[in-house]
């Protein structure tokens, strides 16, 4: 009895309930966010083939993705393969030189698998995004419920998510971006799992000395998962990166924090020994191997790319030079393309040798090779809040009334189109909510207000010092979820923690259930230009609110 009484004591420390691992009536709560996810999906894969046309960036990754699939490796493609490939032909396509990719393999594996099921096909290639984008409003869902503990709060987030234009769009492209996001919410869910999970273990166990608890605490699941979810993240794209190295400060703080609760003095010190180096192994050890994993098709067919592209104009680059042009070195080569091969673990050795030299040249790529570069539709990162640029995906010019249906005036036209761009209220909205999670985190030291301005800041900042090449608006997509995180604990903060009416509670209400219904609004509003509707020229105009739109 005073070893319960005790481990209550310190749960009440610490913030946790001992008796409860999960929120309450859990079926329920499973079957709301499956619900919520359907509705997702449905959205999602709404005439998702059409336009029967290669969109925007996905003429890399469709045909990169069927390459590996069919070939192991992506290959290059000859002149007039898009015309081929939306005739229906797969073969005498590729040729055998591989292609220099830029981006991490992961992504374009997941694109591959819908083209296993679905053909080379608009649909094929674009339903793998359309599956992990309503996924990831699952994911959202029982983050929030943890969060916050409300059923009604995880709902509202959720719905924030699924209304967003930006995720719809690319839950419809064939593109890296939502992969990027889907995988990192997943390990964000993971670490608050394991901060629960953590802290239930700390208000049981027994203590060591000055230390405080620590049996049964250096192997946490929740925590493995969150490393193999950064991995997958980091294996799509590079940024992935830069919240793995964030969350991971983030996670040994709130380690530090929960035994400085229980008495552990210097606990910042001793918890970097007790707590964040088995955390590195953990997240950044296990992510690493899942990055490395995740180049096996590349691994396996090394010979290629150390005969054809060992002697890239990226492995000769010297310097940019102040009129842009490129200054490379000819008789630069990848030290391995020019040994014996070797056999057993040293070909190991020297395959992961030339993966090495290859990511050389992808780190020049992105860091120089393209400073000077620029594009229609690139935007500023201090603007992406507000919404500053979006991405013209697609769009179909002076369709003439008549034709397909268009009711135009005779002086006028119809159009269709496909603008990757948030819901503005949605993203307008959640700038305020950040600044107010700011305010709050500091307040109130409520670390869930952290959480959101940490992921936020973690995959904004980078690109901000980084804008010298031409980067893109739909980059943020990964901002978005601790967006929908700060409003919807903003949400909370305006019903406030009491269940019974009140007038507070009706006020918060109205605010919240207010904000849901305009978002929903603007969702429906702008429909059309999200999922190539017809449109006159007089109804595209309404929903271009400002001239940096077009």
């Amino acid at each position: 009895m005073g070893a319960d009484l005790r481990t209550r004591e310190r749960a009440a420390r610490l913030g946790v309930d001992p008796d409860r691992a999960a929120p309450r009536d859990a079926l329920v709560a499973w079957g709301v966010g499956i619900g919520l996810t359907l509705f997702a999906f449905f959205l999602r894969v709404w005439k998702l083939g059409r336009p029967a046309e290669f969109e925007f960036d996905e003429t890399y990754y469709a045909k990169d993705a069927w390459s590996m699939l069919n070939h192991g490796y992506v290959r290059k493609y000859v002149e007039d393969a898009n015309d081929k490939i939306l005739d229906g032909k797969v073969t005498g396509i590729w040729t055998d030189d591989p292609s220099m990719v830029v981006h991490p393999e992961a992504g374009k594996w997941l694109i591959a698998l819908g083209e296993h099921f679905f053909g080379m096909t608009p649909f094929g290639w674009r339903i793998s995004a359309a599956v992990v984008g309503s996924l990831m409003v699952l994911v959202m869902f029982r983050l929030l419920l943890r969060l916050t503990g409300s059923l009604l709060l995880a709902i509202f987030g959720s719905l924030l998510l699924t209304f967003d234009g930006m995720q719809l769009v690319l839950s419809r492209l064939a593109l890296l971006d939502i992969f990027v996001a889907f995988w990192l919410v997943c390990a964000v869910a993971a670490l608050v799992s394991d901060r629960d999970w953590t802290r239930r273990r700390m208000a049981g166990a027994a203590y060591d000395g000055a230390w405080g608890p620590l049996r049964g605490l250096w192997f946490r699941p929740w925590r493995l998962v969150a490393g193999i979810c950064f991995g997958l993240a980091i294996a799509t794209k590079w940024s992935a990166a830069y919240p793995l190295a964030a969350f991971g400060l983030l996670v040994w703080f709130w380690d530090a924090g929960a035994r400085r609760r229980l008495g552990v003095r210097n606990a910042v010190w001793r918890s970097a020994l007790v707590d964040a180096a088995p955390a590195f192994v953990h997240l950044v050890v296990v992510a690493a191997l899942v990055y490395v994993a995740s180049w096996g098709g590349w691994l396996a067919n090394v010979g290629q790319y150390e005969k054809h592209l060992s002697s890239t104009q990226y492995t000769g680059f010297v310097k940019e030079a102040p009129d842009c042009k490129h200054v490379t070195d000819d008789d630069a080569t990848w030290p391995t393309a020019k040994e014996p091969d070797a056999h057993g673990p040293a070909e190991i050795v020297q395959s992961l040798r030339s993966l090495w030299y290859y990511h050389q040249d992808l780190y020049t790529f992105h860091t120089h090779y393209l400073n000077c570069s620029t594009h229609t539709y690139q935007s500023d990162p201090r603007g992406w809040l507000l919404v500053n640029r979006p991405v013209g995906v697609n769009v179909e010019n002076d369709i003439k009334p008549g034709t397909q249906g268009c009711q135009a005036d005779p002086d006028s036209h119809c159009l269709r189109e496909v603008l990757l761009i948030g819901t503005p209220l949605l993203w307008w909205g959640g700038a305020i909510a950040l600044i107010a999670a700011v305010v709050l985190w500091i307040g109130r030291r409520d670390w869930r207000y952290g959480l959101a301005v940490v992921g936020a800041l973690a995959m904004w900042w980078p690109w901000e010092l980084n804008d010298t090449r031409p980067i893109f608006s739909f980059y943020a997509s990964a901002i978005l979820p601790f967006l929908v995180i700060a409003l919807t604990l903003l949400a909370g903060a305006l019903l406030g923690p009491d269940r019974e009416p009140s007038t507070r509670r009706t006020i918060g209400t109205i605010v919240a259930g207010s904000f849901l219904v305009l978002v929903t609004l603007n969702f429906a509003w702008f429909w059309p230009i999200w999922t190539n509707g017809l449109l006159t020229h007089s109804e595209w105009l309404d929903r271009i609110w400002f001239s940096r739109w077009i």
